[in-house]
C-alpha cells in the first residue's frame, strides 16, 4: 500500500524492524498512534511516525520505561532536569552490566572446570556456583566488618587460581563420599585434609594469610556465623560434622598455622 511515503502496518514493520505485535501494543497505550483508514480502520503510517518510533527507541536505549517515555515524548525540549533520571538509569546499567559481567565470569569457570573434571556432583557444582553467585555479598560483609585488606587481597586472584582451588574442593568433595565414616585419625581422612588445606593457603598466599591471622576474631566471632550462611556447606549435616572433626585433629596433631577463624570448616 505504500504511496506518497504512507505504509501499512506490515511495510513500517519491515522498514522498521519493529514486530507488527508491538507496533500494536504501542498503538493501545497512546505511545506511536499512526492514522487509520476511514473505511477499513487499517493503520496508516507515515516519515513522521518513523521520526516518533526513533525518539521511543532512543529513550528505551537510555533505560526509560515505556510510561516514563510516554510523558517525555510530549516535552518539546529538554533541560538539565533530565539528568537526574538519566544518573538514575546510569547507575542501574551500572549494576546490570556487573551483574552480566559477573555471570560471563561464573559460566567461563562452569564450562572450564567440567572440561577438565569430566563429571562434577550436582551438589558440589551447585555450591561453587552459589559461591561465584554470593562474591558481592562477601565483599558487602567484608566492607561491614572493616576487612578491606583481606577483600583487596582475594579480588586480586586471577580467575586460574580460583578455578584451581575449585578444583581442590571438587577433589576434597570426591574423596569426603569415600571416606566419610572412617576414624578422624585414618591416615587417608588425615591425607585429604592436609592437601586440601595447603591448597587452601597456597591460594591465600603469605600476606593474606599474615593479614588473617592479625584479626581480632573474638570480635568478629558473633558474625562469622552469618558469613558462612551466605554460601552454606554443600554436605550433609552428618557428613560436615565428620570433616570438622577430622580437621580438629589435623589441628591438634600437626604443627598448622591457619587457625585465625577459630572453626575448622572448609569454605568454597
Amino acid at each position: 500500500m505504500q504511496e506518497q511515503n504512507k505504509y501499512s502496518v506490515g511495510e513500517f514493520s519491515e522498514k522498521t524492524g519493529i514486530s507488527i505485535r508491538t507496533l500494536h501494543y504501542y498503538d493501545e497505550i497512546g505511545l506511536l498512534q499512526p492514522e487509520k483508514h476511514p473505511s477499513s480502520g487499517h493503520r496508516i503510517y507515515t516519515h513522521q511516525d518513523i521520526l516518533t518510533l526513533q525518539k521511543i527507541i532512543s529513550l528505551k536505549f537510555l533505560g526509560y520505561s515505556l510510561n516514563e517515555i510516554i510523558h517525555l515524548m510530549h516535552e518539546p525540549r529538554f533541560t538539565v532536569d533530565l539528568n537526574e533520571t538519566l544518573t538514575f538509569h546510569f547507575q542501574a546499567l551500572e549494576k546490570e552490566k556487573e551483574r552480566i559481567d559477573q555471570s560471563m565470569a561464573a559460566i567461563k569457570r562452569v564450562i572450564r572446570l567440567l572440561e577438565e573434571e569430566g563429571e562434577v556432583d550436582s551438589a558440589i557444582l551447585f555450591s561453587l556456583i552459589h559461591g561465584m553467585q554470593t562474591e558481592n555479598i562477601q565483599k558487602e560483609w567484608m566492607e561491614q566488618h572493616q576487612l578491606s585488606d583481606v577483600m583487596e587481597g582475594l579480588s586480586k586472584k586471577t580467575e586460574e587460581e580460583k578455578i584451581t582451588l575449585d578444583q581442590t574442593f571438587i577433589q576434597l568433595a570426591k574423596e569426603v563420599k569415600q571416606l566419610y565414616g572412617k576414624p578422624a585419625e585414618d591416615p587417608e581422612v588425615q591425607e585429604m585434609i592436609q592437601t586440601y588445606l595447603e591448597a587452601s593457603l597456597e591460594f591465600l598466599g603469605e600476606d593474606l594469610i599474615q593479614t588473617l591471622a592479625d584479626l581480632n576474631v573474638a570480635e568478629l566471632e558473633p558474625d562469622i556465623e552469618e558469613l558462612e550462611n551466605i554460601s552454606p556447606s554443600p554436605f550433609t549435616e552428618a557428613e560436615q560434622s565428620w570433616l570438622n572433626a577430622a580437621m580438629e585433629y589435623y589441628m591438634k596433631h600437626q604443627d598448622f598455622k591457619w587457625n585465625f577463624w577459630g572453626d575448622e570448616k572448609p569454605r568454597s
